[in-house]
């Protein structure tokens, strides 16, 4: 499949000036972003788009909305498929902003998720990284619109962002919540992704704008811990047999959470999940690009597809 099979690009308003950016169908590398308007002033993005093309499409659906270049730009996380079109999206005089982790992963990562997938046209990418970073909280005030940045990793990652806009109720959660895709918590933790989502469940949201997948509402906390709980009882079953990841990804077979999208994740799940029970830190480094492989053994030995 090439990308002019896919669906186009959709930006839907889910409240008074907050659009939500969706590629679809939110596998691997065709995330979500968001646009917050501040009347006269220049929009605050969340997140950006892995390639070239995807990052000008973004850029020209901003600027459908408003005349304006992006005043701050929001990344949720490291992963390329969110923020490598900081560059393009951003104009000279946007502050770009992340957690100070986030900024961190970003220069030590650079562009190595090209060499996963080495036949995706990336086109003209060129890292930028954050301007500002922040701690454990920063809040924006967008005119009367305020805005949270929250600090809840380790979960997807260990720099995960979501962004809550507390009197819309609306979440740009990244990637800690990805509606109808397998959750990916090879860079983050079994432990710490529970405490988020419950963290996230007091915030009380109404709508959720996750990193990939459509919008949705609450459900996607209830279904994502039900998958993460499920993981946890499958990890100490299938490690107290002495099977390791790959192994136990094979055992277990037709599962509930099967039919999700991206299920090669399954792999690097349980890795994470095997080094937390064994008593591992939370979000301590792994051989990403190994399990990589592992996964790709899972999939009959194919690359997952990546449609960026």
């Amino acid at each position: 499949m090439t990308q002019t099979l896919l669906p186009p690009a959709q930006m839907l308003e889910v409240a008074d000036g907050v659009h939500a950016y969706l590629q679809k169908p939110g596998g691997w590398c065709l995330n979500n972003a968001g646009v917050l308007l501040d009347g006269d002033r220049g929009p605050v993005v969340v997140d950006t788009a892995a390639t070239e093309a995807r990052a000008l499409a973004l850029r020209a659906a901003i600027a459908r909305l408003t005349p304006r270049s992006p005043r701050l730009l929001v990344n949720t996380h490291f992963h390329g498929d969110h923020c490598f079109g900081n560059a393009l999206v951003a104009g000279p005089e946007t502050t770009i902003l992340a957690h100070e982790l986030a900024r961190t992963e970003m220069a030590g990562a650079g562009l190595g998720l090209m060499g996963l997938w080495p036949d995706v046209e990336w086109g003209g990418i060129e890292l930028r990284l954050p301007d500002q970073t922040y701690d454990g909280r920063m809040v924006l005030h967008l005119g009367q619109r305020t805005v949270e940045l929250l600090y809840v990793g380790p979960a997807h990652t260990t720099n995960d962002t979501v962004v809550w806009l507390p009197e819309e109720r609306v979440l740009f959660a990244g990637d800690v919540l990805m509606p109808d895709c397998t959750p990916f918590l090879l860079m983050g933790s079994l432990h710490g992704y529970l405490r988020t989502i419950e963290r996230l469940r007091a915030l009380g949201p109404r709508v959720v704008v996750g990193g990939h997948g459509p919008v949705c509402g609450p459900e996607v906390l209830d279904r994502t811990a039900e998958y993460l709980r499920w993981l946890r009882r499958t990890a100490e079953e299938t490690l107290a047999a002495g099977l390791d990841p790959i192994e136990a990804a094979r055992a277990i077979g037709a599962h509930p959470y099967a039919e999700w999208r991206d299920p090669e994740r399954l792999v690097g799940n349980l890795h994470r999940a095997y080094v937390e029970l064994r008593g591992g830190a939370e979000g301590v480094t792994l051989d990403a690009v190994a399990i990589f492989g592992e996964m790709v053994e899972f999939n009959g030995g194919h690359l997952p597809a990546c449609y960026a």
